[in-house]
């Protein structure tokens, strides 16, 4: 199925229509993107598309997902990139995660490359979609974590934060072990941005993650246990 225009269209009216040149210049100077910025803020951007996603409803699973890449396919602005990604997490279509969606956010990973998209997908689109099939999808984030991309690894490591105590361990575990020893910046943080999240719920977990693994970074092992106290 093609995608739905009207939405991609309706986007690209609302963003055009909150343009601020000289903010999106330092929106891209600071993101370091390529892809040019409309300029809007947090708050206007969400403002602009809500109304968009209300009046411009998707009729099924693969309109929503055709859609989804429609708009990110046809972006000119990043900001078109994250009303993609807004239409993926629109909380009436949250029924509709699954196996081909999954092979979407890879997809998106792989072409965003950069931590404002990823970490977005796989903080909510991917943990929500692992969550809603733990077995088979967690057997997929496991293959994600051995990826030859190192956003997709990232991706990995990040796709159970925010789980809570619905945080599959083992999966944790396995996704962390083959990029310890990794010295790329990204992965590093996002090991220690994991682990501390856990902490928060299995703290002892975490430390004991910590001790049975000397060779993660100084990085990851700060970020982990930065909020267990000074004697952690």
């Amino acid at each position: 199925m093609r995608g739905n225009a009207l939405f991609v269209d309706a986007v690209r009216a609302a963003l055009e229509a909150g343009a601020d040149p000289v903010r999106a210049a330092g929106q891209q100077r600071y993101m370091k993107s390529a892809m040019p910025y409309y300029g809007l803020t947090s708050p206007e951007l969400k403002r602009a598309l809500t109304p968009v996603l209300r009046d411009v409803p998707m009729e099924s699973r693969d309109e929503w997902l055709a859609t989804i890449d429609l708009t990110w396919r046809s972006a000119t602005h990043r900001e078109q990139w994250y009303a993609a990604l807004a239409l993926a997490r629109h909380r009436p279509y949250r029924g509709w995660l699954g196996d081909e969606a999954m092979c979407l956010w890879e997809s998106l990973i792989r072409e965003g490359a950069w931590w404002d998209v990823v970490d977005d997908i796989a903080t909510h689109l991917v943990r929500d979609t692992l969550l809603a099939a733990p077995q088979v999808e967690g057997h997929r984030v496991r293959g994600w974590a051995e990826s030859d991309s190192m956003w997709v690894r990232r991706a990995a490591i990040l796709s159970q934060v925010g789980a809570g105590d619905r945080l599959d361990e083992d999966l944790l575990a396995d996704v962390i072990a083959p990029n310890v020893c990794d010295r790329q910046f990204f992965i590093r943080k996002a090991i220690g941005w994991a682990l501390r999240d856990h902490a928060r719920v299995a703290p002892g977990w975490v430390l004991r993650f910590v001790s049975r693994h000397p060779g993660l970074s100084q990085l990851s092992r700060r970020e982990a246990l930065k909020h267990l106290g000074p004697d952690a």
